[in-house]
């Protein structure tokens, strides 16, 4: 008999009141509930943007991977409960008053902004931050000016 690669409704429960407590518990709930509910596989789950997630019309558009055809499924009432709580703790930004609205994403590209700003090169920065195409990298580069200071030294 082949071993079950599945939950069942009261495993799932199970593991969705474990995340109670836990540091990250509005986050890692809500990951786990739409991952459930929208058949996620981990890479889409991974992937999914603040923009996919359209609470106000109740909707959120999964765009499927490995040549999967991409959908707008609705949002039940516990999803929507569950985004929110995720969202109020990611309201830091307009907390603080940034400028613009902040996402997590944002500071692995701070990161690579702040390096070059140190005078890291575009090499460092590539492993640094795990890139295989140093184009990626050279974004951070190339936007500092301090990167010409040591020419004509």
């Amino acid at each position: 008999m082949p071993e079950r690669n599945y939950l069942v409704t009261a495993e799932l429960e199970r593991l969705l009141a474990a995340t109670k407590g836990s540091r990250n518990a509005a986050r890692d709930r809500c990951l786990l509930l739409l991952t459930f509910r929208h058949g996620l596989r981990v890479s889409e789950a991974c992937g999914l943007k603040r923009s996919q997630v359209d609470v106000a019309n109740r909707v959120v558009h999964v765009s499927r991977l490995k040549g999967g055809l991409s959908t707008t499924q609705p949002l039940r009432p516990e999803e929507i409960r569950a985004i929110r709580a995720w969202l109020a703790i990611r309201r830091c930004g307009e907390r603080a008053g940034l400028p613009l609205p902040a996402y997590p994403h944002m500071l692995r590209h701070a990161c690579g902004y702040a390096l070059a700003d140190q005078g890291a090169d575009t090499r460092p920065i590539q492993d640094y931050l795990g890139h295989r195409n140093i184009q990626h990298a050279a974004r951070y580069t190339a936007a500092n000016p301090a990167r010409f200071e040591r020419l004509w030294g």
